[in-house]
């Protein structure tokens, strides 16, 4: 069954960095567009980041512009979220899943996964 599962997340202090990872398997990874998204404490779930199924567009909302890049790895049928520069408002549950970069919302094709916690305290 098509699947996809998050991991890496953790407890950093402001300012570190964490590395995500959105493995695939039932399917190959490289041909979908997908995104990550956030969910804080008592708040809605946005999408942060996408990555076209091209890897020739990246997108990221204004609040993680210039800490936060996506990337995949087809060999690995994984996508990765590279985390600088952390801040306590990054706190929350990290999720990736299909996803329409332009409106920067899960496919209709797209579910939600377990997800992976990050907890970002001094």
């Amino acid at each position: 069954q098509p699947q996809l599962v998050e991991s890496g997340g953790g407890l950093v202090q402001p300012g570190g960095s964490l590395r995500l990872s959105c493995a695939a398997s039932g399917f190959t990874l490289d041909l979908y567009a997908i995104g990550w998204f956030h969910q804080g404490p008592g708040k809605e779930r946005e999408g942060v980041s996408c990555i076209s199924s091209s890897r020739a567009n990246t997108y990221y909302i204004d609040s993680v512009k210039g800490r936060f890049t996506i990337s995949r790895d087809s060999a690995k049928n994984t996508v990765y979220l590279q985390m600088n520069s952390l801040k306590p408002e990054d706190t929350g549950i990290y999720y990736c899943a299909l996803t329409n970069c332009e409106t920067m919302t899960i496919s209709a094709f797209g579910s939600w996964g377990q997800g992976t916690q990050v907890i970002v305290s001094s």
